[in-house]
């Protein structure tokens, strides 16, 4: 059979960051930022969360839930390390390797749950594989070693890993696209941009166009500068 007849799987990677915006990857001695699963999870699970008020007031009947915030998304799945001469790109027996899974696990330890002394906490994660791109921080980490040489070293570990979702602020606010008039809002001035139109777009009526000018010092709000910086507080409802 000839060689590229086979299939060579993405392997899920996991690499690890010391800023927000995932650009400054980590590097440890004699060891890449990335820990590459032996194999890739037979499955995974993404969890989303909403939290409600529920607070009642004496003499009611009831209340009338109120949102409250949305916590991040939750991954977890199953990663298996194995030592036993396993060729982890085919599958198949391999007497020319030998995994050390102390070693592994200890890579994924350091990669991902261990304070980085750059940062002085755990590192920033991004995980990839096909389709999923989730960046991350390590949660939780359980490891169970199962199987053990004559000598008592550990040959297979399993690893149950849950991992929450770490936008950065930038990638946050996009997400969420609050516009409410309650909320603070900050917007920076485009070449045609005039102070009634955006109080207009922002709070749904050009009249708090003087408030806001007040509020950022501006002498001249008819001759805003492209690219300048206009802050536009809430406003009460």
């Amino acid at each position: 059979m000839a060689f590229d007849s086979f299939t060579i799987l993405e392997k899920l990677t996991i690499q690890s960051f010391s800023d927000a915006e995932r650009k400054k990857p980590i590097t440890l001695k004699k060891k890449d930022s990335i820990f590459e699963a032996m194999f890739n999870p037979e499955s995974y699970s993404l969890s989303y969360h909403n939290r409600y008020s529920r607070k009642q007031g004496i003499n009611t009947t009831g209340s009338q839930s109120k949102y409250g915030f949305s916590k991040p998304e939750k991954l977890s799945f199953k990663l298996i390390l194995d030592g036993n001469k396993v060729d982890t790109h085919f599958g198949i027996r391999n007497i020319f390797s030998r995994n050390d899974v102390s070693k592994k696990v200890q890579k994924f330890l350091e990669l991902t749950t261990e304070m980085n002394g750059s940062i002085h906490e755990p590192p920033y994660l991004k995980l990839s594989w096909g389709d999923l791109l989730f960046s991350c921080r390590l949660q939780s980490v359980n490891i169970n070693y199962i199987q053990f040489s004559g000598s008592g070293i550990p040959l297979r570990a399993e690893l149950d890993t849950e991992f929450f979702g770490d936008l950065e602020t930038v990638k946050r606010l996009k997400k969420e696209n609050k516009s409410s008039p309650d909320l603070t809002h900050y917007r920076v001035v485009g070449t045609h941009d005039q102070l009634p139109l955006m109080c207009q777009a922002i709070y749904g009526s050009a009249e708090y166009y003087p408030w806001v000018a007040k509020v950022n010092n501006l002498n001249d709000f008819r001759n805003l500068t492209p690219g300048q910086r206009i802050y536009f507080p809430p406003i009460e409802k």
